[in-house]
């Protein structure tokens, strides 16, 4: 299996102090892993870009550091509301020890149901979690959906194939893709009346709820002005 290499340095700046890294097109990061002490450290975040681009979180990165080059898995990646990398952590793997990781589903083909116009496609899961050797992680799991006919039929977790060696986590109950019924346009149409109408009701009742408020402090302001005017002045 090829590995992507990515070279990072050990990091100084640490806390809020980070922001200026990342202004300087630098991404930080910690390495960690079992029975190592966890390590502050930055890449170029051009680098590291391409890198994830093609290794994603299951792919074996050797990352290059004083010297020494570390197999890790991209972990952890945040990011800000742009969609820029703010952080990453890269987990120290041993090759010959399983790890566990979440993959994701990649749906293949059209289903006959919606080609024959029958019903929806409804994809309910979008990755699972598995366990296997560094080296035997699949980059992804596909899904062929072409067999589903009918309303109701449906893939689960415990149909899904993948490579010898590697297990999936996941409950093999739930669901990951099914056949829903499929929307007329009289349906949405009613759907939606329905729903103004409620709306329409709710609003209704907010009036009405407000108006016998303002008239109950009328009243109340009413009675406070009677009971001044009847009250001698000293």
């Amino acid at each position: 299996m090829k590995h992507e290499k990515l070279k990072v340095e050990k990091r100084k700046v640490l806390g809020k102090e980070v922001k200026k890294l990342r202004r300087q097109g630098v991404v930080p990061g910690n390495v960690y892993g079992k029975n190592i002490k966890s390590e502050a450290v930055q890449a170029d975040l051009k680098e590291f870009n391409s890198v994830y681009q093609e290794a994603g979180e299951t792919g074996l990165v050797d990352l290059e550091l004083d010297g020494k080059t570390i197999p890790v898995l991209i972990h952890n990646i945040h990011k800000d509301y742009k969609r820029n990398v703010l952080h990453a952590d890269f987990f120290q793997v041993n090759l010959k020890e399983k790890v566990k990781t979440m993959v994701p589903l990649e749906i293949i083909g059209e289903p006959k149901a919606v080609i024959d116009k029958i019903g929806l496609l409804m994809n309910i899961l979008s990755e699972v979690e598995i366990e296997a050797l560094p080296e035997e992680l699949p980059e992804k799991i596909d899904v062929n959906v072409e067999h589903l006919a009918n309303i109701d039929d449906q893939i689960t977790v415990a149909d899904l194939k993948v490579p010898v060696g590697v297990e999936i986590l996941t409950d093999a109950t739930q669901v990951v893709s099914k056949i829903g019924e499929l929307v007329t346009k009289e349906a949405a149409e009613e759907a939606a009346a329905a729903e103004a109408a409620a709306e329409a009701a709710r609003a209704e009742g907010a009036a009405a709820e407000g108006q016998a408020v303002a008239e109950e402090a009328e009243s109340a302001e009413s009675a406070s002005e009677e009971v001044k005017a009847e009250t001698p002045s000293e």
